[in-house]
């Protein structure tokens, strides 16, 4: 196929775009500076410029491609508060990818995530794939790509984590964790930190992208969850203990100036299933584990 990749340059596509190349598929990866494409180009891919706000360039490489990859996400905007905003010019993109697709049958593999489960009121078990709301924070976007069925294009929707690790990551949320733990001297959790996080490694995350991209059915909610559920005490002790700094409860009002706008992320209980991901797709993780992850030591070196 030919894969159109937002988002391409980023931590999860300077893993996606190889894992699409070794299978064969010729790739096109949205390049918004001189910077990214020459990213995109060292990995053997070919690089479009534009952005999220290029629609009309989206809407064009869609219909030039056999499938598309939406990875990108207005972090900049998420970072500075505005989650309406990067939320709007996400769904926005989305619209104009799927307007080259209509009628086409080819696949359109959007990102969503987990924590939404848990913001949705899913606790006391695990979220599974067929958990669903009406609308929301990025729901709206995941909804979307999942009714594109009756528009006649294969849409199916990537849960991530929010621990997507590996030494690629250097803006996720376990690189914050680690920043604001040797800002402050010492590691962190709310409370009695039994909340749980569920992580996969990026490598996995992107092996998970390629099997939806060439086989998963229309309207797909797929998790890429390789740990269920990490204690996020066990987390702060492990980043506390490479860092060799104490480790602390604190209260849930002290949440937001220890953890920035992570405050509420880091009280969430998101035990995730990713069960029903593994038997449709044959999805099989295969790289260490989060905890293992950082046991590894590349988060903590200079």
């Amino acid at each position: 196929m030919r894969v159109f990749v937002t988002g391409a340059s980023g931590h999860l596509g300077s893993a996606v775009v190889p894992a699409l190349l070794s299978a064969g598929h010729d790739v096109v990866g949205l390049a918004r500076s001189d910077t990214s494409a020459a990213a995109i180009e060292k990995l053997g891919a070919e690089a479009r410029r534009g952005d999220l706000s290029d629609l009309d360039v989206l809407s064009a490489e869609a219909a030039a491609s056999d499938g598309i990859i939406h990875l990108a996400f207005r972090h900049d905007l998420m970072l500075n508060g505005d989650m309406a905003g990067a939320a709007e010019a996400d769904l926005d993109a989305l619209k104009a990818l799927a307007a080259g697709l209509d009628g086409s049958g080819k696949p359109l593999v959007g990102t969503s995530g987990t924590a939404m489960l848990a913001m949705g009121g899913i606790v006391g078990r695990p979220g599974t794939e067929h958990d669903a709301f009406p609308g929301g924070y990025r729901i709206d976007a995941e909804n979307f790509v999942v009714d594109l069925a009756s528009r006649g294009v294969r849409g199916s929707v990537v849960r991530l984590a929010p621990t997507v690790h590996s030494s690629l990551d250097h803006y996720g949320f376990i690189t914050l964790l680690v920043a604001a733990a040797r800002q402050h001297g010492y590691a962190a959790y709310v409370g009695e930190g039994a909340n749980r996080w569920p992580a996969v490694h990026t490598l996995d995350a992107a092996q998970l992208y390629r099997l939806a991209l060439e086989k998963a059915p229309p309207g797909a909610r797929l998790h890429a969850a390789a740990d269920e559920g990490v204690p996020f005490r066990q987390i702060a002790a492990t980043i506390g203990g490479n860092l060799d700094i104490p480790v602390r409860s604190i209260s849930a009002d002290e949440a937001n100036d220890y953890f920035g706008f992570l405050g509420a992320f880091a009280q969430l209980d998101n035990l995730t299933s990713s069960a029903i991901t593994r038997e449709l797709l044959g999805w099989s993780p295969t790289h260490p584990g989060l905890i293992a992850d950082l046991n590894d030591g590349h988060y903590f070196r200079a």
